[in-house]
């Protein structure tokens, strides 16, 4: 298989990319899903998410200060 990076994979192989997807390659080609819980329902408005590509996870903090975290009360991923 041949990757968006250019990359060449072994059939039944598994990898993570740089943007936290997990991927496999198998005869009928790559299949790539996101492998970190996105927050959708928490205070837009006062609230916003950073992404971690370190954690592959994101935290949602207030806009006007980083250092406090704000709830969030549903994920999807």
């Amino acid at each position: 298989c041949l990757d968006n990076e250019g990359e060449v994979h072994e059939f039944d192989s598994r990898w993570k990319t740089d943007n936290c997807d997990e991927c496999s390659c198998s005869k009928t080609g790559i299949g790539c899903c996101t492998s970190y819980m996105t927050p959708v329902d928490y205070d837009e408005k006062k609230c916003e998410k950073i992404f971690n590509k370190e954690t592959c996870s994101y935290k949602v903090v207030e806009k006007n200060n980083h250092s406090k975290e704000c709830p969030v009360h549903s994920w999807v991923g």
